[in-house]
Order: structure tokens, then C-alpha cells, then sequence
């Protein structure tokens, strides 16, 4: 079965033409543009049983990266159409924008940032600046804080303040802040390895704000055995800071004391003292920066701390090293074997083309 998923930070749905400060322009107003759309008219009235009888065709469609294989031979294109898409993508400057990213430039026009979340995967050597500044020695100090304070909590060597272990996390965070690793938690609940790792442990996620939903995600939970993390930035999401003042009262209840809090509350933010207004050991606060657009945060604090304690350090190592694998295949293969380009321009041929 072909994927067919939103790529990885590329946008091809707008030009740039700087010829009289014209700016960008839409990709419905290119000469590519116009032929795929004369394209999509024909194909809407072929049927795929009739594209999967070629052979050649079927073949052709199948592209390979480090431990993955792409078959799109079963999306409705033809290689004349490929081909097409792939000088879409030649019009819209994707090779360009593409360098860029790695390159650190603000390729996010609306927020004018970098879109830098390849950084979080990078490996110690590797050079990703932002503002003129490598962020990647950063990002690996951020990664080394992480890894040992889940070490400490799994061991049993960080307890919580009546002094038994902390099996059991709850996340709080919403949007980009958690739908991402619960999408990651999910998938790793079948790994062997995995599945080995999280034995008497759980991960819970809390990004609703109705009530309900918070009796749900604390029942059957003991306040001396559980950990909760506060992912916000700032630290004044409102739906998220509303859920975290409603467990710490919980937490604070049932233990008897505020100062339980260090024990039993860290944070994934910048702002530190937000942070220790809370009650949080600063500690135990971990950053991530403004470059990490919510989407791709997965990669950042935001994934990487509540999934190293449920299934250690070591398999979220793993998964960081398939995401930097796919990045420089991204960044180095060409377009018409590159998995997440393709996937991009299959993507806005079926959703945009073909409707």
C-alpha cells in the first residue's frame, strides 16, 4: 500500500518572484501548474485497475531509503504525470528551500524563524546554525540532561517524595505538544524491544480541558507513584496551564504538602521562572527553542523525555537515528527517488489535482 502522508517542513503551494516585488505567487499561476491540471482531467477518467495492468509502470514505482520501500504504484499517476509533479516541484524552488532548511535559513515566511527541527537528530559533529549560531551542541546537551534524568527515574535512583519509584507519567501538553508522541507511543507498544522496556511502567496524555477528561486520566493513579510533565514553552498555554494547576492541587491533596511538587512535576519550557513559581526544580526543567515548529516537536523535549521514561533512552536514541537517516536521504537524494518529495507531490496531486 502506497503512504501518502504531508512531508517533512516543504511547502509547494507558493513561488517566489522577486521581478517587481511581485513576492510569492501561487503555483496555480505556473505553466507546471496548468499541465497538471490538463493532466488531472484525463486521469479522473481512467480507472487504477487499468494503470496496475502495466507491468513497467508498476515497477517503476517503487523507491527505496535506508530500511524503508515506497510502492505508489497504486496511486492513480502515470510516469508522464511523475514527471510532471517533479517539475512542479522544480518550479517551486524545492530543491532550494530544501538546502535552506538544513541551512538554517527562516524558510518559515510566517513567523520569520528557521525551521530547525532536523537539528534535534543531528549528530554531535554535524554543523546546523541558526542566526549564525550552531545549535547542535545545544540540542545534544539538552538530549544528555534528558537521558540521564530518565535513567535516574527508571533505576529508582530519582523517587518521588514518599520515596517510592515513579511508574507512572502523565503529559500534559496539547496541539503539537502531544499529539505527535502519543502517535510515537503508540507504535512503539509492539517493538519487542520496546514492549520489553515499559514493563510496570505507563505513559498517560492529558490535552483536553474538560473535566471529564481529567478524571479519566488520573483514575486508578497513586500521587506517590507518579510523575507529571508540563510541556508549554512559555509556560502560560492556557488549556495546558489550566489541566497542570488542576493535577498539581491533586498531587498536592493526596500527598499532603506543596512541596511534593519538585518531586513529582517537571517541565519541558524556557521559562525558568515560571517554572519555579510552580514549584518545579529547575533542574528538572528541559528547553526546547522557537525553531521547532509544534508539528515537528516530536524530535525535541517534547517526545523525547515523556518516551525515554516509558521506554528508556536507548530505543528513543534509535528512533532519533531513523529520523536522522531519512533526513539525509532527503537532503541528498535526487527528486524523483526521494521519498518524502514524492510523497509531497502525491500528496497535492490527489488532495489539490485530483480532488
Amino acid at each position: 500500500q502506497a503512504f501518502h502522508v504531508r512531508p517533512f517542513g516543504v511547502g509547494l503551494l507558493g513561488y517566489s518572484d522577486q521581478r517587481a516585488g511581485r513576492g510569492v505567487l501561487p503555483m496555480s499561476t505556473t505553466a507546471a501548474w496548468q499541465t497538471l491540471s490538463e493532466s488531472a482531467a484525463t486521469m479522473k477518467r481512467l480507472h487504477l485497475r487499468e494503470l496496475l495492468m502495466d507491468e513497467a509502470r508498476c515497477s517503476s514505482m517503487m523507491v527505496e531509503a535506508p530500511g524503508l520501500i515506497l510502492d505508489y504504484s497504486r496511486q492513480k499517476v502515470t510516469s508522464r504525470v511523475m514527471d510532471q509533479l517533479l517539475d512542479l516541484a522544480k518550479a517551486a524552488g524545492v530543491e532550494s528551500k530544501k538546502q535552506g532548511m538544513f541551512k538554517g535559513d527562516k524558510i518559515n515566511e510566517t513567523e520569520n524563524r528557521a525551521v530547525g527541527h532536523v537539528a534535534l537528530r543531528a549528530p554531535k559533529e554535524q554543523v546546523i546554525e541558526v542566526d549564525g549560531k550552531n545549535v547542535v551542541p545545544e540540542v545534544h546537551k539538552v538530549l544528555d540532561a534528558m537521558a540521564a534524568f530518565s535513567e535516574k527515574v527508571r533505576t529508582g535512583a530519582f523517587l518521588g517524595y514518599t520515596g517510592k519509584p515513579l511508574t507512572d507519567v502523565v503529559c500534559i501538553g496539547i496541539g503539537g505538544s502531544y499529539l505527535g508522541v502519543e502517535f510515537v507511543f503508540e507504535a512503539l507498544k509492539t517493538d519487542p524491544q520496546a514492549e520489553a522496556a515499559a514493563r510496570g511502567k505507563s505513559l498517560r496524555f492529558l490535552a483536553n480541558v474538560d473535566p471529564i477528561d481529567v478524571k479519566r486520566g488520573l483514575a486508578g493513579l497513586r500521587a506517590e507513584t507518579t510523575l507529571v510533565i508540563i510541556i508549554s514553552k512559555t509556560f502560560t498555554t492556557a488549556e495546558t496551564m489550566l489541566n497542570a494547576r488542576t493535577v498539581k492541587a491533586w498531587l498536592v491533596k493526596e500527598l499532603g504538602s506543596e512541596a511534593c511538587i519538585s518531586k513529582h512535576v517537571v517541565a519541558c519550557s524556557t521559562a525558568l521562572d515560571k517554572t519555579s513559581a510552580f514549584g518545579i526544580d529547575s533542574a528538572n526543567v528541559f528547553g526546547f527553542w522557537d525553531w521547532v515548529g509544534g508539528r515537528f516537536s516530536v524530535c525535541s523535549a517534547v517526545g523525547v523525555l515523556p518516551l525515554s521514561l516509558q521506554y528508556g533512552f536507548g530505543i528513543v536514541r534509535q528512533f532519533l537515528d531513523g529520523a536522522q537517516a531519512m533526513d539525509k536521504h532527503f537532503v541528498s537524494a535526487p527528486p524523483e527517488t526521494n521519498l518524502p518529495t514524492l510523497m509531497a507531490l502525491l500528496t497535492i496531486w490527489n488532495t489539490t489535482c485530483l480532488g
